[in-house]
């Protein structure tokens, strides 16, 4: 037990999606995309593993641009990256909301997809920081009340944030 919270540990505070700087500069065909992705974010199993059908949907939601062709770049898989980590706690419609406020700023894709990358790094290390792999078994499920709750708050807070910011989209798409 003492080796899985230290390996849940460590790959929160190591793990990290590859600068933009460092995606492939070639693009990519769908299955290389989908072969990819998996490298960005921390995974423990194959549930809700990136499919060709969840990409074209997030393409149809305006979440991810359109492929140039049949080809993804740098600015797919920082979208995708994004995506893939928010679909985890937030709606197709709150990820939208939330990139076109994003998008409102002015940032340039690499600045968005950086300060995600900035975000999700500060959120991992505060997470780990709270993870003892020395915690007695009896203790685990007290931590992961105390995760669930935090995140509970987190959520709670994203939510009423996103609900203050769509109705000034929904002004600025009315003439």
């Amino acid at each position: 037990m003492m080796d899985a919270l230290q390996d849940l540990k460590d790959r929160m505070e190591q793990e990290r999606p590859a600068p933009w700087g460092e995606l492939p500069d070639i693009d990519l065909y769908m299955d290389q995309l989908i072969s990819y992705m998996p490298r960005q974010l921390i995974r423990f199993d194959e549930r809700n593993a990136l499919t060709s059908a969840m990409v074209n949907n997030y393409i149809k939601d305006g979440l991810v641009p359109r492929a140039k062709g049949k080809r993804y770049g740098p600015i797919h898989l920082g979208y995708l990256t994004a995506v893939v980590a928010l679909k985890q706690v937030l709606s197709v419609r709150d990820i939208g909301a939330l990139m076109s406020a994003g998008r409102a700023l002015e940032k340039t894709p690499p600045e968005q997809y950086g300060y995600f990358c900035r975000a999700l790094d500060h959120a991992l290390t505060d997470t780990a920081q709270s993870i003892d792999p020395k915690l007695p078994e009896r203790d685990l499920a007290k931590l992961a009340l105390e995760l669930a709750v935090r995140s509970y708050a987190n959520q709670l807070a994203c939510q009423r944030i996103l609900s203050i910011l769509q109705p000034q989209e929904e002004k600025k798409r009315k003439p």
